[in-house]
């Protein structure tokens, strides 16, 4: 059955990024006139303020903008949150003293890689290049200036690692560490999250 769309736009359209801001550029302006502090990409957006009362009065005056222009906000994505607390913006959880990739986006990630290296699977250049993809793609959108992912990296490689001794020798046994070295590993031509990121810091 088909039935005509009259509200909102297909999700994942080529053209829903461009309508968003287009139609939250309202948006933008009337928070500018509260004398608001705040970030917004797309759809998503943050606002800043000093104290909780702050937060829940501009909250009141985001929602009932919103709802004036036919929209609203997402009940469980929609949250008051200190800075001690942190929260999560564009795959990131920014908290007062770090900012690092948020649980989600780590599990996506490593979901990637294990899809890549099941056990069922040879080890060759092509399991590796495909990895390199994966490796490459996370390491410049989380590994920026502003990012605290040094430790994060750092255990992402050893995790990697260990997935790749598995699907070499089939099994999980500590004694592999030491059969198949992180040296073997690099002539093979895998890339490192950590040095990737040290070498991001640097340019």
């Amino acid at each position: 059955m088909f039935t005509p769309t009259t509200k909102g736009t297909c999700q994942g359209g080529v053209i829903s990024p461009l309508l968003s801001n287009i139609v939250l550029n309202h948006l933008d302006w009337f928070l500018e006139e509260q004398g608001l502090h705040f970030v917004r990409y797309a759809d998503d957006f943050v606002i800043l303020c000093k104290t909780k009362p702050e937060a829940e009065k501009a909250l009141n005056f985001a929602r009932a903008f919103l709802k004036d222009m036919g929209l609203e906000d997402n009940p469980e994505k929609t949250k008051i949150r200190h800075f001690s607390e942190g929260f999560d913006f564009l795959g990131f959880t920014i908290k007062s003293r770090s900012i690092t990739m948020r649980a989600k986006s780590m599990e996506k990630f490593k979901n990637g890689i294990r899809e890549i290296t099941t056990r069922s699977y040879n080890l060759d250049k092509e399991v590796i290049e495909k990895l390199n993809r994966v490796i490459r793609g996370t390491v410049n959108y989380f590994g920026t200036k502003f990012s605290t992912m040094k430790t994060s990296f750092y255990k992402l490689d050893r995790w990697i690692r260990k997935r790749i001794r598995c699907m070499k020798y089939k099994r999980i046994w500590l004694t592999d560490n030491w059969r198949y070295t992180i040296k073997h590993i690099g002539k093979m031509g895998l890339l490192s999250c950590y040095n990737l990121y040290k070498a991001r810091l640097h340019c």
